[in-house]
């Protein structure tokens, strides 16, 4: 199996129960460009039906300058908790929701300058 992000596609590297892995192309024995998918199955309580846990992880090694090594790893971790019975609909709106503020402006800005945006 394979992903495809941003035009880039990731070929599975590793299997396991609750975790995969995805080598990007640029994915090296020096250089990562990796994506790691895990998740937690939800634990049921007398009170709760359970949460759900998901995870996306991106790994890549950048190149830098001005800096006291060439290059050095960024990471992306996304974690995702959603309760036993949401409904569809509002999962698929947070994440659309949350999708456009990665994408935007003031959330690049945000990451970019190291700090919080009043």
């Amino acid at each position: 199996m394979s992903l495809t992000v941003n035009a880039k596609t990731y070929t599975s590297d590793s299997m396991q129960k609750d975790s995969a892995g995805y080598a990007g192309p640029a994915n090296t024995l020096s250089v990562k460009d990796y994506i790691k998918l895990t998740r937690v199955a939800p634990k049921p309580t007398a009170l709760l039906s359970g949460v759900g846990r998901t995870d996306a992880k991106l790994t890549r090694t950048l190149t830098l300058t001005g800096a006291l090594t060439p290059a050095h790893d960024s990471i992306l971790d996304i974690a995702i908790s959603v309760p036993v019975g949401a409904a569809s609909a509002d999962i698929d709106s947070m994440l659309n929701d949350f999708g456009a503020f990665l994408a935007s402006a003031t959330f690049k800005t945000h990451v970019k300058s190291q700090t919080v945006i009043f």
